[in-house]
């Protein structure tokens, strides 16, 4: 199913609803999501930004008033993405400065951005089907 398919049919409130004591809601993933996807895209386009100097600041707060606006934006970001895909061979310029990632190309910046999305869409999954909003109205498999 496409990403904008899992996110599709909620209600901000169900999106800020949290069925299992202690965890996210869909709005935070997301939220948290939209911050890394942004990102690693700044990176991809050339543009320098630090990394998070805390997990927090990666996992920004967020509510049922986040919800629409935050959809947007990730939705724009895929589109971005997809856009980037020429450019895949290129190294990231200027490099991301953390050891692990600071050979990055384009490519493995789209990848970091694709596994990452998949996990946490994943979660959004199972939260939807915890409140009982699984599947969307398109349809999808369910077992």
């Amino acid at each position: 199913m496409p990403p904008a398919g899992l996110l599709d049919d909620l209600a901000p409130e169900q999106a800020a609803a949290k069925p299992i004591p202690g965890g996210h809601s869909i709005v935070e993933i997301l939220a948290h999501v939209v911050y890394w996807q942004a990102w690693f895209i700044d990176r991809c386009e050339g543009r320098d930004a630090g990394m998070a100097a805390t997990a927090s600041i990666g996992w920004p707060a967020a509510g049922a008033e986040d919800w629409e606006p935050l959809k947007t934006r990730f939705l724009k970001g895929l589109e971005t993405a997809v856009a980037l895909e020429p450019h895949a061979a290129n190294l990231l310029d200027p490099p991301i400065n953390f050891p692990p990632l600071a050979h990055y190309t384009v490519r493995d910046g789209l990848t970091h951005v694709a596994v990452h999305n998949a996990h946490h869409l994943g979660q959004i999954v199972t939260l939807r089907q915890l409140l009982g909003a699984w599947p969307p109205p398109q349809g999808s498999w369910t077992w």
